[in-house]
């Protein structure tokens, strides 16, 4: 059977990742493969539930964090490794790094307790003991704060992250290069202040890089 490939997309909000999901979708459903679309916060009937407190509701930063975790547990168990278990691509729009990025660098958590957090939520059967369910690939989408704001600016009614000041997301963007800078073999920058052609492209590229698509 063919393994199954578990890949992310993160960046701040309005990077503009979200709108390539689909594309790349489409490539591996063109090569034959089986893909699964899903979001974190979300992805489940009760993750899905938990990100409209995170997103809506008024909390502190342990709160915050912790629901971000119990929201990802049932997501990996109900819909991400059962996914992988079959061969299928899983495409997840944000993961484990955008709490690293979001709920530790923008909102100066402790690393630390995100990182035992991490240990204890992605610890799965399916990986050997000692390691942890990660994406092979990350794909960071990375543009200016600046630039994200301006995009944002009267799209929607914003919720609690978007409706942050700029300093927040640039200690967001922060932590998106701290964890790429750790990781360098997951991660594949993608200069997201491009037109949305090379944007797309570059997805695309990274992916190919990998053997994964012709």
């Amino acid at each position: 059977m063919t393994p199954g490939l578990f890949i992310t997309f993160e960046g701040i909000d309005g990077a503009g990742k979200s709108s390539h999901v689909d594309a790349l979708a489409q490539a591996f459903r063109d090569a034959g493969r089986a893909v699964v679309l899903t979001r974190e916060p979300g992805g489940t009937p009760l993750a899905e539930q938990l990100r409209a407190l995170a997103l809506n509701a008024p909390m502190d930063p342990l709160t915050e964090a912790l629901l971000m975790f119990a929201a990802r547990r049932d997501h990996l168990a109900q819909v991400i490794e059962p996914a992988l278990a079959r061969g299928e691509v899983v495409l997840c729009d944000r993961f484990t790094d955008a709490t690293f990025a979001y709920q530790g660098a923008g909102r100066g958590f402790d690393a630390g307790v995100l990182g035992q957090l991490e240990r204890w939520v992605q610890s799965v059967d399916a990986v050997p003991p000692g390691e942890l369910r990660q994406p092979q690939l990350t794909l960071w989408f990375d543009v200016p704060p600046a630039v994200a704001a301006a995009r944002l600016a009267g799209a929607r009614a914003p919720d609690r992250f978007e409706a942050q000041p700029l300093a927040f997301f640039e200690r967001v963007a922060g932590g998106y290069a701290q964890r790429a800078k750790a990781d360098p073999g997951r991660f594949a920058r993608i200069d997201a202040d491009r037109p949305r052609e090379e944007v797309r492209l570059q997805a695309l590229g990274a992916v190919r890089a990998r053997g994964w698509l012709a």
